[in-house]
């Protein structure tokens, strides 16, 4: 798909059929995670790949998302000294190569991060998934075939948000 095409189909999705990723795909997908830039090159993520439904629905994460075939938790060391000045940025990027692979190969993804508003969310998450204490949770989201095709974004003009030598 050219990138494009890429970019204007990438939707939350929040219906997955059961239909399993092929193990092939999803290594591209995070492959296109790893070759993300990060300050310093010192890539401070870690992505876990949650298939086991048992564990998806300890995750704490809402039903809809832990109904997809996939959960990727994202996380990064925030104690890396280069990456604690740049690791949500550099997080960010990495995850949405994840989104942007994810729909390059037909699957939907949603960024999920308001399990993290509830109190103690993390920290249950992390025992769940055996992450250290120094690890950090970022965002996590559910990754499958959409169950149905994504409505049209509706997004401002350009000339609504691009500012030319001013504001």
């Amino acid at each position: 798909m050219d990138f494009m095409d890429v970019v204007r189909k990438r939707r939350s999705i929040r219906r997955y059929k059961s239909d399993p990723v092929p193990d092939e795909v999803l290594t591209q997908v995070l492959e296109a995670a790893r070759l993300a830039p990060s300050g310093g090159n010192r890539q401070p993520w870690h992505f876990i790949v949650v298939k086991d439904s048992e564990t998806k629905g300890k995750l704490g994460i809402a039903e809809w998302a832990a109904a997809a075939p996939i959960v990727i938790v994202g996380c990064v060391d925030p104690e890396n000294p280069i990456a604690s000045r740049t690791y949500i940025m550099d997080f960010s990027i990495a995850f949405e190569h994840i989104v942007l692979a994810a729909t390059n190969f037909g699957l939907g993804t949603s960024w999920q991060l308001g399990w993290s508003a509830k109190s103690g969310a993390e920290e249950a998450m992390k025992e769940v998934l055996g992450v250290p204490k120094h690890i950090k949770i970022v965002a996590v989201t559910p990754l499958g075939y959409p169950a149905e095709p994504p409505r049209p974004k509706d997004t401002k003009a350009l000339s609504e948000i691009v500012h030319y030598e001013k504001f």
